[in-house]
């Protein structure tokens, strides 16, 4: 088969033109998406049904503890967005680890290498269009809170910042979900790896305050990754003051996690993948 006959197109051979390779794969993943919704729909169905959970069946009580004075259902809402943003983030790397480790099993990616592509582009191309599906999902998400009673009160560059930080957040769990694909051995187990960016949200400040955990649970919820950056998003979207160098924690997370996912997956992929 000549490349000629691929559903999208590569560089010829005056050499790899990266930016122009990325966006082929980008293309490739989108094609993917658009072929079969269902792919993210599942994907949204974890988060839903989890506010959905939390806020009518938990809010009640869970928010009469938030304050000292007592808080209302509509209050825990307004508390636990921020987790539910980050899980359904989370939830898409399943996806992309699984989608990454069929290319590498299939064979495709065998052929990629035969051609005159960057050699970073099929990986990128994945992680961009996890990102792509993480904004969707994020925006769904946002429409079924607002529903359920979530009130921001952000003016406009808190919600700037707060959707910089989302797709930052974005690009990091990408990373770690292409590298989760590519450490994988097979499809069946590939989704099995990033299950823990969909529980660390539990075991922070997602849907309680930390302070009211047991103490060792507590240390680590404190100092785990996404705490800071859910403390950001919650103070970001209802308008209260940043703590003390909060965003700032937050971003170095989102950037170092980038990194460590990015540095891992190409140095996976660049070794001879054993049978």
């Amino acid at each position: 088969m000549s490349t000629k006959s691929l559903a999208f197109p590569m560089t010829g051979t005056a050499g790899p033109e990266p930016l122009r390779d990325c966006l082929t794969m980008l293309g490739r993943q989108v094609r993917r998406l658009r072929r079969y919704p269902e792919l993210t729909v599942i994907v949204l169905v974890i988060p839903i049904v989890f506010l959905l959970l939390f806020v009518y069946v938990f809010g009640g009580t869970l928010g009469a503890g938030l304050t000292p004075g007592g808080g209302s259902r509509s209050d825990y809402a307004n508390y636990v967005v921020p987790a539910i943003l980050v899980m359904t983030i989370g939830s898409i790397a399943a996806g992309t680890s699984t989608s990454v480790t069929q290319d590498m099993t299939s064979g495709i990616i065998a052929r990629f290498r035969s051609m005159s592509i960057s050699p970073g582009a099929v990986l990128t191309g994945h992680a961009l269009a996890a990102v792509v599906q993480s904004a969707i999902s994020l925006v769904v998400v946002f429409a079924v809170a607002f529903l359920v009673g979530f009130r921001p009160d952000a003016g406009a560059l808190d919600w700037l910042g707060a959707v910089a930080l989302l797709l930052g957040l974005s690009l990091a769990v990408a990373w770690l979900s292409v590298a989760a694909g590519l450490v994988a051995r097979s499809v069946e187990t590939s989704s099995n790896y990033p299950l823990p960016l969909v529980v660390l949200p539990f075991l922070g400040s997602g849907f309680v305050p930390t302070d009211s955990m047991p103490a060792g649970l507590a240390w680590f919820a404190e100092y785990q990754p996404f705490t800071p950056i859910m403390d950001t998003l919650r103070a970001l979207l209802l308008g209260d003051s940043l703590g003390d160098g909060m965003a700032w924690i937050a971003i170095g997370w989102c950037v170092g996690l980038t990194a460590a996912g990015y540095v891992l997956a190409r140095r996976v992929y660049a070794r001879p993948r054993k049978a």
